[in-house]
C-alpha cells in the first residue's frame, strides 16, 4: 500500500500497564538544537530537480524508556523560497507501512504540486524507523522467500488456507530470528506518530501540517488524535479507515478490486481488437477468472499462478496509467510462453525492510486471530462476497503466529479536537475503497470534512489531477479554507 516501488515525562495510562511517553510540551522545548543538513543518500532518485537537503534526528526506540537506547530517523527539506508566504512545516507519508519518504517532497513537485503549497511550506520528507536512511531493521527476506508479507495469496480452497498458515508461520519465525537487537516490537503507528511529533520539534515548529495518502492515512489519523494542539492542516488521502491497518481493513481490499475492476473491463472491453480480452465487460471479467483457474491448475513456466496473476491485476488497477501493462500481462498468459524461467538465486530482496516495516507494523497495531479455522471461514465468505479477490485479503497473515502481543491498544481517533482534517478518498479505489474514507469521517465526526472524487484508482491528490479535490485541498492548506459540508466532485 504504497507509491513505489523527552527529558521531561507525562504519564499515559494504557490498557497494558504505565506507558510513558514525552508530551508534545515536552517534546517542543527540544527545538531545533544543532540539526545538520547535508545532500540526501545517493542512491535516493529525487523525481524533481529541487534543492533537497537531508538530516536526521535521534528519537528512542521506545516512547516508554525515553532516555534508553536511540535510533536515528532520517528527514529531507525542500524549504520554502518565499519567506513572506512561508506557513510553516508540511509533513509528508507516501504510505507502506514501509514507504520510504525522504523523496516524497520532490515526488509531489513533481506532480505538479502548486507553488502557493511550496511557498506556503517547507516540504518535510521522512523516512520512517525501519527504512531508508533511518535505522534500519530487516525480517532478512531474500529474494526466494515466499513471505506475501504485503497482501497474502488467493487461497483457491479451503486447504490453501491450511497451506498457507504454514508459510505465514515461516515468515513470523524468520522475523523472530533475525530480530537479534529486540527492535521489531517498536515498529508501530503509534511510535511513527511520536516520532513526528519529534520531528516537528526538532525543527523548531509550535505546529506541523501533514499530507498522508494510503498507510499515510491511517498514520496522519493517529498523528492528529495523539497531538491534537500541535497539528496544524491535515490531508489524509485514500483512507484506510482507521488508525491502523486491521483484519477488516485488509478484506476491504477485496471490496475496492470488485469495486474498480470494471472500469479496467470497460477499459480493455474497447481495446479488444488491440488486446483481444473481450468485446464486453462481462468478457473481459470471464476472461480474468479464465486465466487464473488456469494458472491455478497449472503455473505458467516463468512460476506466475493464479494468486500472483490475481496480485498483478489488483496491482494494476492503481491507475489507468497502468492499464496497458496490465492487458498486456494477460495476453501472456492468456497464450503461455513454453520456455521455463531460470531459478533465482538466494539473494537478499531489495524490499526486505520495506517488508519489514509492513509486517512488524501491521502486526504490532493490533492483536491478529491465532486460530487458522478464523481465516479459513473468513476466506471462505469472501470468496463468495468478493470472487475476484477476497480469498486473498481475508488470508492468513504471518501476523497470526507474531512474536510479540501488542504493548498498548490502537490509537484511539479523537474527534474532540480542531476541525482540521480534510478527508480526500475516490469513489473507487482498489486498495482503499470508498467506504475506508466514509468510516473515517464518521469517526472524526466534526472534526472532517469529505472529499469524495468521482475517479477511479488509488490516490487523489495529484494523482488524477481532479480540478475540484486538487482546489479544494490547495484552498486548505494555503487559506485554511475548509469545505463547509462534504463534498463531491465530479470526474475530470
Amino acid at each position: 500500500m504504497y507509491r513505489k516501488r523527552g527529558v521531561v515525562l507525562v504519564g499515559v495510562v494504557a490498557l497494558l500497564g504505565t506507558f510513558v511517553v514525552a508530551g508534545p510540551a515536552a517534546v517542543a522545548r527540544e527545538a531545533a538544537a544543532g540539526l545538520t543538513w547535508e545532500a540526501c543518500p545517493a542512491e535516493v532518485v529525487m523525481p524533481a530537480p529541487v534543492a533537497v537537503q537531508c538530516a536526521k534526528i535521534h528519537v528512542p526506540l521506545d516512547y516508554r524508556d525515553p532516555d534508553g537506547e536511540q535510533i536515528d530517523i532520517m528527514i529531507s527539506k525542500i524549504a520554502s523560497t518565499n519567506p513572506a508566504k512561508r506557513r510553516g512545516i508540511l509533513l509528508l507519508n507516501p504510505g507502506g507501512p514501509g514507504g520510504i519518504g525522504i523523496d516524497q517532497g520532490a515526488f509531489l513537485v513533481s506532480r505538479g504540486l502548486p507553488a502557493t503549497v511550496s511557498d506556503a511550506y517547507d516540504l518535510i520528507g521522512m523516512d520512517t524507523r525501519g527504512v531508508g536512511g533511518s535505522t534500519r531493521m530487516s525480517c532478512g527476506f531474500t529474494l526466494e522467500d515466499p513471505y506475501w508479507a504485503n497482501i497474502p495469496p488467493y487461497a483457491v480452497d479451503d486447504a490453501a488456507v491450511t497451506r498457507q498458515a504454514v508459510i505465514a508461520k515461516q515468515v513470523a519465525d524468520k522475523c523472530a530470528a533475525n530480530d537479534k537487537q529486540d527492535r521489531l516490537r517498536h515498529l508501530s503507528t503509534a511510535n511513527t506518530a511520536r516520532d513526528l511529533d519529534r520531528v516537528r520539534a526538532a525543527l523548531g515548529e509550535k505546529k506541523a501540517s501533514f499530507y498522508g495518502a494510503s498507510y499515510g492515512s491511517a498514520l496522519g489519523a493517529a498523528y492528529v488524535s495523539l497531538f491534537p494542539k500541535t497539528t496544524d492542516r491535515i490531508v489524509l488521502d485514500s483512507n484506510v479507515g482507521d488508525t491502523h491497518l486491521d483484519r477488516a481493513g485488509l478484506r476491504r481490499f477485496g471490496l475496492g478490486f470488485e469495486q474498480t475492476f470494471p472500469d479496467f473491463a470497460r477499459w480493455a472491453a474497447a481495446r479488444h481488437d488491440a488486446y483481444g480480452l473481450g468485446r464486453t465487460p462481462q468478457q473481459v471479467r470471464r476472461a480474468y477468472l479464465k486465466i487464473a483457474g488456469r494458472l491455478d491448475q497449472a503455473p505458467a513456466p516463468d512460476g506466475v499462478d493464479g494468486a500472483v496473476f490475481r496480485y498483478l491485476t489488483f496491482a494494476g488497477l492503481y491507475s489507468e496509467m497502468l492499464y496497458g501493462r496490465t492487458a498486456r500481462i494477460w495476453q501472456t498468459y492468456l497464450h503461455p510462453s513454453t520456455t521455463p524461467a531460470a531459478k533465482q538465486a538466494a539473494t537478499p530482496s531489495p524490499q526486505d525492510t520495506a517488508f519489514t516495516a509492513f509486517l512488524a507494523t501491521t502486526c504490532n497495531d493490533v492483536d491478529w486471530p491465532e486460530d487458522v479455522a478464523t481465516y479459513r471461514r473468513a476466506v471462505a465468505e469472501d470468496r463468495r462476497r468478493y470472487p475476484l479477490y477476497g480469498a486473498a485479503t481475508a488470508n492468513i497473515t504471518p501476523c497470526a503466529n507474531w512474536k510479540h502481543e501488542p504493548y498498548e491498544p490502537p490509537v484511539q481517533v479523537d474527534n474532540t479536537g480542531p476541525a482540521n482534517i480534510l478527508i480526500l478518498q475516490n469513489r473507487r479505489d482498489p486498495v482503499t475503497p470508498w467506504a475506508g474514507g466514509k468510516l473515517l469521517r464518521d469517526k472524526f465526526a466534526q472534526r472532517a470534512k469529505l472529499v469524495t472524487a468521482e475517479e477511479s484508482g488509488h490516490g487523489v491528490f495529484l494523482v488524477h489531477t481532479n480540478a475540484c479535490a486538487l482546489n479544494i485541498t490547495t484552498d486548505w492548506l494555503v487559506e485554511g479554507r475548509m469545505p463547509a459540508r462534504d463534498t463531491s466532485c465530479r470526474a475530470g
